[in-house]
């Protein structure tokens, strides 16, 4: 287990990203020094769509500037005219998970506020996020009151790269990482507060799940929350991908196949992204 577990958290020990430069760096959404943002805008629009990335790490460590949260998708979106954000938020123990999503959205608000100075488009944003950060959104899918405390617009899509925590309290229960039961504690109220799964009790905007088919439990838990979402009436997929834990959010923007499969899904939800894309 302890071998497993080094394994896991090496995905995210990634060189600090040396590509693209952001156009603006450590815009503040909030008074803590970890709640900033990192705008990457196109130099052909002043109202473009963007996606808002939420790097992973266990809900304790990573931060916006990664190699692998940044470059790929950098390299291929920034060409097409679509805007790329990448948050820092508060990590354990200073913030749960529950309040690092209230943090994902209170990032989001502030994007959509000062949107026309960013030059960005309020109305065509998409959610991102990998592992933690995928739950992160996922979370936020689930519990839109917490977008509605920060005065955040829904977005129009949810992107989840390989989260590995949609049903938390199925995790807690089960054989499981050391790290859940620093992110989730042993309270099962708390487990089911901050599970994705548990709390979608509605249709939510388009999702698309992508999961490691080279994980036990990353499939199955995308599968459950995606038919659970449809049986609510919502639009969702789940794209199960033949890629590591870490390749899922690396190799996004630079595999051909893969990122054709998630700009389909990206082309759907709006005509300013479609017009974009191939």
């Amino acid at each position: 287990m302890r071998l497993l577990c080094s394994l896991f958290l090496a995905t995210f020990v990634t060189t600090v990203s040396a590509g693209t430069a952001p156009t603006q760096s450590n815009i503040a959404y909030g008074p803590d020094p970890d709640q900033r943002y990192d705008l990457y805008r196109p130099t052909n629009t002043d109202n473009a769509p963007l996606i808002l990335m939420v790097h992973g790490g266990g809900w304790s460590f990573g931060d916006k500037d990664m190699g692998r949260v940044v470059d790929n998708k950098v390299d291929r979106w920034l060409p097409r005219g679509i805007a790329f954000v990448t948050i820092n938020y508060r990590m354990q123990p200073k913030a749960p998970p529950l309040e690092q999503a209230r943090d994902v959205a209170r990032a989001l608000a502030n994007v959509q506020k000062y949107g026309q100075k960013l030059g960005i488009d309020r109305n065509n944003i998409v959610l991102m996020g990998h592992s933690a950060g995928a739950h992160l959104i996922a979370l936020l899918a689930a519990r839109p009151e917490l977008l509605a405390e920060a005065e955040a617009i829904p977005p129009q899509g949810f992107v989840l790269l390989d989260s590995g925590a949609l049903d938390v309290p199925a995790i807690m229960n089960a054989r499981h990482f050391r790290l859940y039961d620093r992110a989730f504690g042993s309270n099962p109220a708390d487990w089911a507060a901050a599970s994705p799964y548990q709390q979608l009790h509605q249709a939510t905007a388009p999702i698309l799940a992508v999961c490691s088919s080279r994980r036990d439990n990353s499939c199955p838990q995308a599968k459950a929350f995606v038919a659970k979402a449809r049986g609510l009436g919502g639009e969702a997929e789940v794209l199960p991908l033949d890629k590591t834990h870490g390749e899922i959010n690396a190799q996004l923007g630079n595999d051909p196949d893969y990122t054709a499969t998630v700009e389909r899904f990206l082309g759907r939800l709006s005509a300013k992204f479609a017009e974009r894309l191939p």
